[in-house]
Order: structure tokens, then C-alpha cells, then sequence
């Protein structure tokens, strides 16, 4: 007897699969992005949370120490967000030519304050 050979693979079982399989993930994909019941949350005359607005601080070449734009001292950053959050997100922006020790006095600042959530600004290397 001679086998024939085959000329030609049939796809038509693979595509129903790869339907079937991309019905489920689109679903699935929908209840993750949505959750699985909307919820409406109660009404109230304040929402508890408070609003944690990023501080900016900046150091320039020359080590002066700027919060939010307005120039301060160390001692006076210290007072400044001594009442802040410990939540707030801290965003130190420094000079790449600046001294290092007006950065090591606001880390330390910061850190003795209590705050953990602190990020450096870069620029990425080209």
C-alpha cells in the first residue's frame, strides 16, 4: 500500500483553539481592569484621605536650598516639614555640580524627620 503524503496541514482546529483562547483572555482581562462588580462608595463631607502633594527640593550648584521654589535654610527646611505627612513624597532635585554635603544635610534631615518616601531626580545617561 502506498501512503500518501500531506500536502497540506490543516489550521482550521489551531484557529478555533487560538478563538477560544483569546475569548478567555479578553474577558478575564476585562474583569482584572474593572474588577468583578462596580462599586459606588459612600458619600461624605470629607474623604479621610488626605492629598499627599509632592515636595520639591532643590539644591543648586552653589548649595542653596530651595522647598517648593522658595529658598530656605536647613533649619528652616527641618520647621518647614516638621508637620508634614511622613506619607509625603519627597523629590530632591540637585545641581550635578553641587557640593555634596547640602545633599547629605537634606537626606539626613529628611531621614531624622521620618520620611521613607524620598527620590532623586536624574537625567538618563546618553
Amino acid at each position: 500500500m502506498d501512503e500518501k503524503e500531506f500536502s497540506v496541514i490543516n489550521v482550521i482546529p489551531f484557529i478555533d483553539i487560538m478563538l477560544v483562547l483569546l475569548t478567555i483572555v479578553l474577558t478575564t482581562s476585562t474583569f482584572i481592569a474593572r474588577g468583578a462588580m462596580q462599586v459606588r462608595p459612600p458619600m461624605a463631607s470629607h474623604n479621610g484621605a488626605e492629598r499627599l502633594k509632592t515636595r520639591i527640593i532643590e539644591i543648586d550648584e552653589r548649595g542653596t536650598i530651595f522647598l517648593n521654589s522658595g529658598r530656605v535654610g536647613i533649619n528652616d527646611l527641618r520647621m518647614l516639614l516638621a508637620d508634614a505627612s511622613r506619607e509625603t513624597p519627597m523629590l530632591i532635585r540637585a545641581d550635578r555640580n553641587t557640593a555634596l554635603q547640602p545633599f547629605v544635610d537634606v537626606m539626613d534631615a529628611l531621614k531624622n524627620l521620618g520620611f521613607a518616601r524620598i527620590a532623586l531626580q536624574t537625567e538618563e545617561r546618553r
